[in-house]
């Protein structure tokens, strides 16, 4: 039983108050001393917390740990075993919608979801390929295959491209996935596309093609804007890179090209234009008689 004490004050004297303490529990009262109030309630607060420690000692069930010094018993109970826990995956354990699966992409796994083309880069550099296709793309294009525009641009057909690509991916090994709507423009049409190759990301291009109005029309250009975005694409890939450089364009207009004066059929009107010195003009356009062809040097 705890001791509880209070003070009980007399009037004032001429040495100031006087405070004296009783003790509820004892049996008979005894008169306590004078003292001034102040020491007197700082030796009762002492007194109180002696005999409270005395009655209620302290024990290791109700200890608190401080700075690691004391530890109760609910600190020093038996780690929880896996079964008993079900653990949540951590924000960096869950893997991205477009980083699932191997590098050939999700369709070497059939469980792994299912990638949105229309803005996914999945498998962007992730690997290279073998030296095999490396050289399939690469190899340096045979001269008759190149064919010369009338403003003297040089190109491969676009035909050409897919069967590269073929030999090297085979049939079925990689598209063109589109990454917008068509746009429709004035004169023109372009769509934005993204070569795929393998389940990987390779690379992407705008095409454009020329549109000379009616809805008839639109699909055509529609389709020449997909070959346009497949040549584009494959210069990623080393397919005909020579056709991007300089030089290699001036030795093959030398070599293998003429600048012709060419006169229509019907209207008589003259224009200059490129030509193959293999490929005579086309109808409805035709060499002038008397006209010699003038080569490149």
């Amino acid at each position: 039983m705890s001791t509880r004490r209070f003070l009980r004050f007399v009037p004032r004297t001429a040495n100031g108050f006087a405070a004296v303490s009783r003790s509820a529990s004892s049996a008979t009262s005894t008169p306590a001393a004078r003292t001034p109030a102040r020491p007197a309630a700082s030796a009762q607060k002492t007194s109180a917390s002696t005999s409270y420690r005395a009655v209620h000692p302290p024990t290791s069930s109700t200890s608190r740990p401080i700075h690691g010094t004391t530890r109760s018993a609910a600190a020093t109970r038996t780690p929880a075993t896996p079964s008993d826990v079900t653990a949540s995956p951590l924000p960096s354990d869950t893997p991205l919608p477009d980083a699932v699966g191997p590098a050939l992409g999700p369709a070497a796994d059939p469980n792994a979801p299912p990638v949105d083309w229309s803005s996914s880069f999945h498998g962007l550099s992730t690997t290279r390929f073998s030296a095999e296709i490396a050289q399939i793309l690469m190899t340096p294009i045979n001269p008759q295959d190149i064919e010369i525009k009338p403003d003297g641009i040089l190109y491969l057909p676009e035909i050409k491209y897919r069967r590269i690509l073929n030999m090297a991916f085979g049939p079925g090994g990689w598209g063109l996935a589109p990454r917008g709507e068509l746009a429709v423009g004035e004169k023109i049409v372009s769509r934005e596309f993204a070569l795929v190759v393998q389940g990987r990301y390779v690379a992407q291009a705008r095409g454009e093609c020329p549109y000379f109005g009616g809805e008839d029309g639109v699909a055509t250009a529609g389709e020449g804007s997909k070959s346009n975005a497949l040549m584009r694409c494959c210069k990623d890939l080393g397919v005909a890179s020579e056709l991007w450089d300089p030089r290699f364009i001036r030795q093959f207009k030398q070599e293998h090209c003429r600048e012709v004066w060419i006169e229509h059929v019907v209207t008589k009107k003259k224009r200059q234009i490129w030509l193959r010195k293999d490929c005579p003009p086309s109808y409805p356009y035709a060499l002038p008689a008397g006209t010699a062809s003038r080569t490149v040097r």
